[in-house]
């Protein structure tokens, strides 16, 4: 007797099922994280799924040899004998998505292979076997049914499964930043994947840089193609030359394909890329990068099929979303298919199990959700990493500030504008016109810039908004100009409330409570010299900032608006700025202030005017450059 062997408790139905004691004598053979191969004494052996194990303990001393081979069952039913068989097989084929299963015929497994998802059989030449897609339950139910596995088979389950608490933080040579604890062991995660996980962390979480770290990790995987919202392609592109060691960027635009340059990393928006795909084939990419994957979820619609017919080829594939996979199953079927096809079932048993299916009289519903602890099990086990902010907490600051750069439809007409500004400068020989900063001509005409900067990029920044709701999350936005208030709340109508300077007493209030209240108000907006202070708005925990004060004190009041007192999240903040505008300028010149303020215990305010004379003088400064 081996001096390995054990007493195994085997939980009853089980051992009924498999013909087996419910006390077995055996020697551990192999072992996965799901089941142990167990031999007895006779040579027998069993696949026994580790939930089915009540309890091992070592072989007393004083039990000899004959009792042992006593309880090691020699009445096994027939049904029993052929489970143990070698000749009921699994194996992957040459072709590595279709399993090939083999067993004598029997009622047992056949009643078992049908409940296999797309399970077929065939019959050919005197011999019959059944098939299914390769997939983690369908390995995993044929390896508790006690089929034999093959070496390509038993390799697949052993990698389909990542212990999240297992994996060590990872250090990214060459990373130009620093990547906070959870978001180096988001990366450990991608990495143990080989390239091909869901990030499903939080909005403001850092998704992205996550992204990047792992490109940075593997400069031999170019090219690679980052396909995005159009109002995400310049943050891509900022963040990119931000973190990585000299990468080698390009923006595709245009719906008319053009030779692509030969660069390491590409940037394209969803809208565009079936116009683009067979092109960007011919460039053999090694990784793509699907930001808010949700947005693939109809399969019926041109950037579905695009990115599908993309990601074919192509062996790493990391998809991000903040959206909660709970609230909305069915919209993140194809971005789980596009990392592993192998981790769910096909879209119509997908669809019944997790989708609350129903038929509503003219046709099936899926929009609704059903056994999501199970999926996000499912998920989290295999291919997911998702991190909510109080999960993180104790890793962030209080504030997070973020600046997504946001492009603009009316270059020329902004263009025009600003070098009539800059000539008016330059006659009034810009000292003078500094000295003078806060009078009447110098701020219309700083204001006609802004007006025109924050209509230029109305339309991408809208979008920014809409991406950001599909998280589930409460957004507080400000700007400046009835015009910009206006446009937002036709566009997002009973999903909003507005705060400026019309609403007012009790309007006002209601506006607050409805936001802070209604689970169908997600965004706020608000005027920033109206609803920039006093008010209470810790429903929500992001803030975005369309348009910009004149002072830093401004800016503080209203980031503060949710950064209060019950607020128990780290409060993001993001600034849109239209790209090489004047916003840009104003935003740096606030932080310049700001730094500046909290240096000082007790400094005073920066002033409206000192930040006009440092606007112009930096618009001089770029005049000698010229």
């Amino acid at each position: 007797m081996s001096e390995t062997t054990k007493i195994y408790a085997i939980k009853e139905d089980f051992a009924k099922r498999k013909g087996i004691p419910t006390l077995l004598p055996a020697t551990k053979m192999r072992e996965t994280d799901k089941a142990v191969l167990l031999q007895s004494p006779k040579g027998h052996n069993w696949w026994i799924p580790k939930m089915c194990i009540v309890k091992e303990e070592p072989v007393p001393p004083e039990v000899d040899q004959t009792f042992i081979l006593s309880m090691d069952n020699p009445a096994v039913p027939p049904q029993s004998q052929e489970s143990i068989s070698p000749e009921r097989t699994a194996i992957l084929e040459s072709n590595g998505k279709t399993i090939k299963i083999t067993f004598p015929f029997n009622h047992e497994d056949i009643q078992r292979v049908k409940t296999l998802d797309r399970r077929k059989f065939h019959k050919k030449d005197g011999k019959a076997w059944w098939t299914a897609p390769l997939k983690i339950e369908t390995v995993e139910k044929l390896k508790e049914w006690g089929f034999a596995l093959n070496d390509k088979l038993e390799e697949f389950l052993s990698n389909s499964h990542v212990d999240i608490t297992k994996i060590e933080e990872i250090e990214i040579p060459g990373l130009r930043g620093k990547l906070r604890p959870f978001q180096k062991k988001g990366v450990a995660f991608i990495e143990a994947k080989n390239g091909k996980a869901l990030i499903g962390d939080e909005m403001g979480l850092g998704k992205t840089i996550q992204a990047l770290a792992w490109l940075q990790l593997h400069p031999e995987k170019r090219p690679a193609v980052i396909v995005c919202p159009a109002s995400l392609k310049l943050n891509w592109k900022k963040e990119a030359k931000a973190w990585l060691k000299n990468p080698d960027i390009h923006i595709l635009s245009g719906k008319r394909p053009y030779p692509i340059p030969c660069k390491d990393i590409l940037i394209i928006n969803y809208d565009i890329l079936a116009d683009w795909v067979e092109e960007l084939k011919t460039m053999n990419p090694q990784v793509l990068i699907a930001d808010e994957c949700h947005l693939v979820k109809n399969n019926k619609t041109k950037r579905t099929k695009a990115i599908k017919k993309l990601a074919k080829t192509i062996p790493h594939i990391i998809c991000l979303s903040g959206t909660p996979i709970v609230n909305r199953p069915i919209e993140l079927y194809n971005a789980i298919t596009l990392v592993d096809s192998t981790v769910v079932p096909s879209y119509w048993h997908y669809a019944q199990r997790y989708c609350g299916a129903r038929h509503n009289g003219f046709g099936w519903d899926f929009t609704g959700a059903s056994n999501t602890e199970e999926l996000h099990e499912i998920l989290t086990s295999t291919i997911m990493i998702r991190r909510t902010k109080k999960e993180v907490l104790q890793e962030l600051p209080d504030k997070i500030y973020t600046i997504i750069p946001v492009e603009r439809d009316n270059h020329n007409e902004y263009t025009y504008a600003e070098q009539d500004f800059i000539s008016w400068i330059a006659e009034n020989k810009g000292e003078k016109a500094a000295e003078k900063a806060g009078n009447a001509e110098t701020l219309a005409k700083i204001e006609t810039l802004k007006q025109i900067a924050v209509r230029g990029k109305l339309k991408q920044a809208v979008e920014w908004i809409k991406n950001f709701l599909e998280t589930n999350e409460k957004l507080i936005v400000f700007a400046v100009h009835k015009f910009v208030i206006d446009t937002l709340m036709k566009e997002f109508k009973n999903t909003a409330v507005k705060v400026d300077g019309s609403v007012t007493g009790k309007k006002r209030q209601e506006a607050i409570d409805r936001f802070q209240t209604d689970g169908a108000v997600r965004l706020f907006v608000g005027n920033i010299q109206a609803a920039g202070v006093g008010l209470t708005l810790t429903a929500a925990s992001s803030v975005a900032f369309l348009e910009l004060p004149w002072t830093p004190g401004e800016l503080t009041q209203a980031e503060d608006r949710c950064h209060r007192i019950g607020q128990k999240n780290v409060v993001n903040i993001y600034y849109l700025l239209g790209t090489e505008t004047i916003e840009e300028k104003i935003a740096r010149m606030l932080d310049r202030k700001r730094k500046v303020l909290d240096a000082v215990l007790d400094g005073k305010e920066t002033e409206e005017e000192s930040l006009l004379s440092a606007l112009i003088n930096e618009y001089k400064e770029e005049r000698k450059d010229q």
